[in-house]
């Protein structure tokens, strides 16, 4: 067994396992996906650590880009139910890993991330792993969502925000699911949010912490 798969076996029976996962199809996925794959060269080490990870490829002065930690990865796609039918939006996806789960549960899924360099890597990672054809990567804000591909079954924070997320809530279906860390009060929490006969309804799932998603931050109030 090589190093990375040790490491991977490692990391979903100390970090996912012992955090209350239990679907199977999502331990089998981050058991089986290279996690490493989706992280920059000098950063493999660090891979399966239970820490926000930083991907961060553009420009300098952008934004930090993150995986978020596997345990929050694997927790969110668990509240969100995931069917094999489902059509899944995957926000600030970084390099993809989140999306690369997904897709092991999904129909479909369609990731977004505002950073083109992050957009390529993801795809490249994707495309070795047999997914490019069940992704569909595009660039864009998070809080843009991906009207063109609307409405969605699930839409997936990979990140936090700080404001209600409207616009990715009006491309939720009947039906349709929103997990992510809401941001709003402290202690952060690990929220879903319904849409039901047109209305939107929250349950808080857990107390969660993660980066902040470019453009989901609370604006500044000015203080005269």
């Amino acid at each position: 067994m090589s190093d990375f798969s040790t490491a991977r076996q490692k990391m979903v029976d100390g970090q996912v396992r012992t955090n209350d996962v239990t679907d199977r199809r999502i331990l089998d996925a981050m058991t089986e996906l290279p996690r490493e794959d989706f992280v920059p060269e000098d950063k493999r080490a660090l891979a399966y650590l239970d820490l926000d990870l930083d991907v961060t490829e553009g420009a300098r002065g952008a934004a930090p880009r993150f995986l978020i930690k596997p345990m929050l990865t694997a927790k969110l796609l668990q509240a969100a139910e995931i069917l094999e039918t489902d059509s899944v939006l995957v926000v600030g996806a970084a390099t993809g890993y989140a999306a690369a789960v997904a897709a092991r549960l999904a129909g479909n899924v369609t990731a977004t991330e505002s950073d083109s360099a992050l957009v390529a890597r993801g795809r490249a990672a994707l495309g070795k792993l047999g997914l490019d054809g069940k992704v569909m990567f595009r660039t864009a804000e998070p809080a843009a969502g991906d009207p063109s591909g609307a409405p969605y079954d699930v839409i997936f924070l990979n990140g936090a925000t700080e404001i209600a997320p409207e616009t990715l809530y009006g491309q939720l279906k009947e039906g349709g699911r929103l997990v992510g860390v809401f941001a709003m009060t402290r202690p952060a929490r690990a929220m879903i949010v319904r849409r039901s006969h047109g209305e939107f309804g929250s349950r808080p799932l857990f107390d969660a912490a993660a980066p902040l998603l470019p453009g989901l931050g609370r604006v500044p109030e000015f203080v005269f």
